[in-house]
């Protein structure tokens, strides 16, 4: 089976996790503090709370803000169930809305018609790694004081290119915006096995947002080894706030620490086999490519759009030729538990046609281009 998606793990990583054995403490620890430190070395933050997972960094952030029930959060509905479950997790209320067909990236024009006295925040999602318009939602937050939690999730080394004259041009996602938040799961750019993590760039809520974060990601307990004094270890300490079992451990840091160190490997490896796609893909009667410049950010998906109502039957043909592929997302306006009646007709569209092919550095060239001739030999037997 050719895989869509595969952590890429290797003996680094083994020996790291044999070092952390012999610690004989695997909570949080000084190899999570060295990850924070590697990230922000890596991303250009300063701030970065590590955590347990990608959906509780974005649920961490959202409560740190104070949002809670009779907020809204707009957010696209194509986008993993996590965001809105992270959404629902404080109180407040998911608004989903449309993406841009060619892009899949949050639609501007939606987002505004859609915030309401309730709006408290936007999140966008940078698909497959490809960056929203964050210079039009920062604009946004500037004008109505919206704050905007992005949910970097795929986006982990991304530059940003930004409007002609923008000045977040050049940097990462993570190293400007308001809060930034980034998964680590098993098939993610780089993977601690599990973990997340928020940054804050902010600069007037940044520094307490930080502080706060960094309490509430472990039961908002605040003593001196949060700090990084783990010589004298206190046994006593203060809690004055609500805050959740979200610190990343140990091992997943010790992982982590050795996958940052990979990581411009692992992005030129996932631009490789992009373009191979884009070269063998391209054209090809039947099957529309996304408007995406995978030369300039950190791929996570590549995601094409199947015509003619033939997605299933493409991705039931891959399937017996043992080539696996994914379809991301299920809209969340769709899900039982977000159901209001919305119609959303650019992203029901959009789930119909949307097929994810392989892609990981696991993958060999030769199999690449046997995804490819899967592709094309049932486009062209359909034809």
């Amino acid at each position: 089976m050719i895989r869509v998606a595969f952590g890429c793990l290797g003996k680094e990583e083994l020996k790291a996790v044999e070092e952390t054995f012999k610690d004989g403490y695997f909570g949080l620890s000084p190899r999570v503090l060295e990850f924070e430190a590697a990230f922000n070395a890596y991303t250009g933050c300063s701030c970065a709370v590590a955590v347990s997972s990608g959906t509780a960094a974005l649920h961490l952030a959202l409560d740190a803000l104070g949002i809670g029930p009779g907020d809204e959060v707009i957010v696209p509905s194509m986008t993993f169930v996590g965001s809105f479950q992270a959404i629902s997790q404080t109180g407040a209320t998911p608004v989903a809305c449309e993406v841009y067909p060619e892009t899949l990236l949050i639609d501007i024009a939606d987002v505004k018609a859609r915030i309401t006295p309730k709006t408290k925040a936007i999140m966008p999602v940078h698909y497959a790694g490809n960056p929203c318009d964050m210079d039009a939602l920062l604009e946004i937050k500037r004008e109505k004081g919206i704050r905007i939690v992005e949910d970097a999730a795929h986006a982990l080394g991304t530059v940003y290119k930004g409007r002609e004259g923008s000045p977040y041009s050049g940097l990462k996602i993570g190293a400007f915006g308001d809060l930034t938040c980034f998964s680590f799961d098993s098939i993610k750019i780089i993977s601690c096995g599990e973990g997340g993590a928020v940054v804050c760039n902010d600069v007037a809520t940044r520094d307490e947002l930080h502080r706060v974060m960094r309490k509430k990601r472990l039961l908002g307990v605040d003593k001196p080894s949060h700090s990084g004094n783990w010589k004298q270890r206190a046994w006593s300490f203060e809690v004055d706030t609500r805050g959740y079992r979200y610190h990343m451990g140990a091992i997943n840091g010790a992982i982590g620490i050795e996958q940052l160190k990979k990581i411009e490997v692992f992005i030129k490896r996932r631009r490789e086999i992009c373009g191979l796609y884009e070269a063998g893909l391209s054209g090809v009667e039947g099957l529309e490519l996304l408007a995406i410049d995978y030369s300039r950010i950190s791929p996570f998906m590549y995601t094409v759009k199947v015509g003619c109502s033939r997605r299933d039957e493409l991705k039931t043909y891959l399937a017996e030729r043992e080539i696996e592929t994914g379809i991301s997302y299920v809209p969340n306006h769709n899900h039982t538990l977000y159901k209001s009646g919305l119609e959303l007709p650019v992203t029901e569209l959009l789930y119909s046609e949307i097929l994810s092919l392989p892609l990981h550095c696991a993958l060999t060239d030769d199999e690449v281009a046997e995804v490819i001739e899967g592709v094309k030999g049932f486009l062209k037997s359909n034809s």
